[in-house]
């Protein structure tokens, strides 16, 4: 789950964190109203949506009055920006965050994430703040320095010292260096944040502030977290993935037509890939889950079914804990009470298999029924061309 910058910069201030001076804007009046609050010369008028290179997408604006911050709220406010995050989909801009300028003697890059592969915690920083880590990677790699967090220990002192000493920070601002990368570490480690970026990290005038933020935290350890819950903006999601999520659905969105419903993450994967060999292209990872109960299945087609480009449906169980009998009565259950208006290929396998067949046969004559995998997938993009040819036709 990703939240925005305000909210981020509330977590890290609570940590001593040194912030630029800043207030949230639902209006053009309301932004005005928070520049005259924060004072001074110059603002910065800051888009808050869940993605990066908002500046330039035209989602940062420097104003020099309270009427140019008030210009650029009516420029931002219920636009859509579209950044190479956010896809050609882009974002709706919902809110604003003004923002005090700060001078900027130097810009640094810091990054908390948790890397799989070390399985611990990895902090990597930068002096070369104010660009994305994979250009800084590319045309900076001597300047990136790294620390590997134990999970035992947590992070040590001395270990936010050989940071600030890597990045060449004078040393007058040691101290205060260590204090905010120490200040991070425990915002991540307290609210199971899976990641935390502030780009850029800036030294003004003696001092370190935090000019940017970015979070993303782990959704399986929300449950802990209700503080961080509340901070969810579905307006800023995928529909389709929020749809599937409240109702407790593993759900990717992709850009294909072709509808997936499948149990097991290897079996999803494995599917996706026999689609595009076969010619077509997935609309979703979706994985129902063990135990799919017919009221489960018919969730699925209902998440499935959001995305209004799907135009077959294709649905691939390989029955263990399932079974195949409790899967056929969901397809006949959403194709009475959901409706399925597009092909529907189903393959079955595993326990009670024949059982389901049955009812498919029975309760769902329409189904496309296949056999293999490669025989679902084959049979699926044979439906959607076939539909695409006949729409093309007509």
């Amino acid at each position: 789950m990703d939240i925005h910058e305000y909210q981020a910069k509330e977590l890290l201030a609570k940590q001593g964190i040194r912030l630029p001076r800043g207030g949230l804007a639902y209006s053009p009046e309301q932004a005005a109203y928070r520049a005259s609050e924060i004072g001074g010369e110059f603002w910065v008028v800051k888009a808050q949506i869940h993605s990066g290179a908002r500046g330039k997408a035209g989602g940062i604006i420097l104003c020099k009055s309270e009427k140019e911050v008030e210009d650029a709220a009516e420029k931002l406010l219920g636009a859509r920006l579209v950044t190479h995050q956010t896809g050609e989909r882009g974002k709706m801009v919902g809110r604003l965050y003004i923002e005090e300028t700060v001078q900027i003697d130097r810009e640094i890059y810091l990054g908390f994430v948790l890397d799989r592969k070390e399985e611990r915690i990895m902090i990597v920083a930068s002096g070369q703040g104010g660009m994305e880590i994979e250009e800084i990677s590319e045309k900076e790699p001597d300047s990136i320095v790294r620390q590997v967090v134990d999970p035992g220990v947590g992070m040590l002192d001395f270990q936010a010292r050989e940071l600030a000493f890597g990045l060449g920070l004078d040393g007058a601002l040691i101290g205060k260096a260590v204090q905010a990368i120490m200040g991070c570490y425990r915002v991540f480690r307290d609210y199971d944040a899976s990641m935390l970026e502030i780009n850029p990290l800036v030294v003004s005038h003696d001092e370190i502030y935090a000019l940017d933020c970015k979070m993303s935290f782990d959704e399986n350890a929300l449950f802990r977290r209700p503080e961080i819950s509340e901070l969810r903006d579905k307006s800023q999601e995928d529909p389709r993935e929020t749809f599937a999520s409240d109702r407790g659905l593993s759900y990717v969105g992709l850009e294909g037509n072709i509808g997936c419903i499948i149990n097991g993450a290897g079996l999803a994967m494995a599917t996706l890939d026999m689609i595009k060999i076969a010619g077509g292209e997935p609309a979703n990872f979706l994985d129902i889950g063990g135990g799919a109960s017919p009221e489960r299945v018919a969730k699925s087609f209902r998440a499935v079914l959001q995305d209004k480009k799907v135009e077959v449906v294709l649905v691939n169980i390989f029955a263990g804990i399932n079974r195949c009998d409790w899967v056929a009565e969901g397809v006949a259950k959403a194709l009475d009470e959901v409706g399925v208006p597009v092909p529907l290929v189903v393959r079955l396998s595993g326990t009670k298999v024949e059982e389901g067949r049955r009812i498919l046969a029975e309760k769902a004559p329409s189904v496309i029924v296949a056999d293999t995998l490669k025989d679902a997938a084959e049979k699926a993009v044979a439906a959607w061309k076939s539909g695409k040819s006949a729409s093309e036709a007509a």
